[in-house]
């Protein structure tokens, strides 16, 4: 498994026009939004955008106050929701300097889900310029308490006004930024999964591989009917057979055997590739234990699981970095991971890739890129 530096990305930051906001909020403000994270709900006081024409390409590239969009009615992502999006986080090290993680690896995941979506491919410079010239103009919004970072969300959307099935001929792209803590309210513990019944996230051929929002859209229902199972999250199985685990409503999952062994579902295009997925396989790898990825059954694991063969199970997202799953339930089922608790192999590969993240442990992958 490559990956490729992302110092030796090139970045477009100068081309984007900074035009400040007249008013962004109070320092007083900001500062009391900043010491009481949640997830998403709070955004800094610029966004970045550009927009793409078919006979022009790219163009228009600019930093500007965050506000609501004007979109006449007949945009077509209200009526054929061709869009897609990213998400990535910048860190702040105890230097004060801030740090992306593998920025270039979210910028070629986006640009194979423009392709599946018909959308104009973004040059990856567009894509690394645009995150760091907002956040050098929204620096002072990247919080620096434990398990914080700023949440950088880059999309793009088929603007144009027309009804009728094809591509759309005019996109815009915006990159919005949220201070967060963790992702899951009270921090790093092991959470509840729900299986899915009846419901499917994607099938052969479909968007599975690609970040769009119907994706998304398709998970909320499961989602709901897993809070009321009392599980935090959806555990999703295979279209076609009904019996391999694919991946949870917005994390890739891993098993780990007693052996040591550690297994995660293989890439089949219904499973969304995780960057830190790859990250964390490539960390394990190094660490000298051997990943496998396949076909895993939501038999075996239960089995295992019952057996002790299976000792844990994780989870892993940019969102919830590495999270442990202590319960895996379904009607048939309910059984407790590692008596419920956070394992050891679990805790110990998020810490060392958040170690790499906030600058405590030496990045010897080249992942991080300093933009501020």
């Amino acid at each position: 498994m490559t990956d490729t530096s992302s110092h030796a990305v090139l970045s477009n930051s100068a081309a984007f026009d900074v035009r400040p906001s007249a008013n962004p909020l109070p320092v007083a403000d900001r500062d009391a939004a900043l010491a009481n994270l949640k997830f998403g709900t709070q955004f800094t006081d610029h966004m970045a955008r550009m927009q793409w024409r078919l006979d022009e390409g790219w163009g228009d590239r600019r930093v500007e106050a965050y506000g609501p969009l004007q979109l006449d009615p007949a945009a077509a992502v209200l009526h054929y929701a061709q869009e897609i999006f990213e998400g990535l986080k910048a860190y702040k090290w105890a230097d004060g300097s801030v740090h992306l993680f593998r920025p270039e690896a979210n910028a070629e995941r986006f640009n194979r889900s423009a392709h599946r979506l018909a959308l104009p491919q973004l040059p990856v410079e567009d894509f690394i310029g645009s995150i760091e010239a907002l956040v050098a103009v929204d620096a002072a919004w990247v919080p620096g308490v434990e398990e914080s970072s700023l949440y950088l969300r880059p999309y793009m959307f088929a603007s144009e006004a027309f009804l009728g099935v094809r591509p759309a001929h005019i996109i815009d792209y915006l990159l919005i930024a949220s201070p967060v803590g963790p992702y899951f309210p009270g921090g790093v513990k092991p959470v509840s999964i729900w299986v899915a019944q009846g419901f499917h996230r994607a099938g052969p051929g479909g968007t599975g591989d690609a970040k769009c929002g119907g994706n998304y859209a398709a998970s909320l229902l499961p989602q709901q009917q897993a809070a009321e199972h009392g599980c935090q999250q959806v555990l999703f199985l295979d279209a076609k057979d009904d019996r391999y685990l694919e991946e949870l409503g917005g994390m890739n999952v891993f098993v780990v055997r007693r052996d040591g062994t550690i297994e995660t579902p293989r890439l089949t295009g219904t499973i969304l590739e995780g960057i830190t997925r790859s990250s964390v396989i490539r960390q394990l790898e190094d660490d000298g234990r051997k990943v496998i990825e396949k076909d895993i059954t939501l038999d075996e694991v239960r089995e295992g699981v019952e057996s002790g063969d299976i000792a844990e199970l994780f989870a892993c997202g940019t969102a919830a970095v590495v999270t442990p799953v202590g319960r895996l339930a379904s009607p048939g089922f309910d059984v407790q991971i590692n008596g419920g608790e956070a394992g050891p192999v679990t805790m110990g590969i998020r810490q060392r890739l958040t170690d790499i993240q906030y600058g405590r442990d030496e990045d010897t992958y080249g992942w991080m890129r300093r933009v501020a």
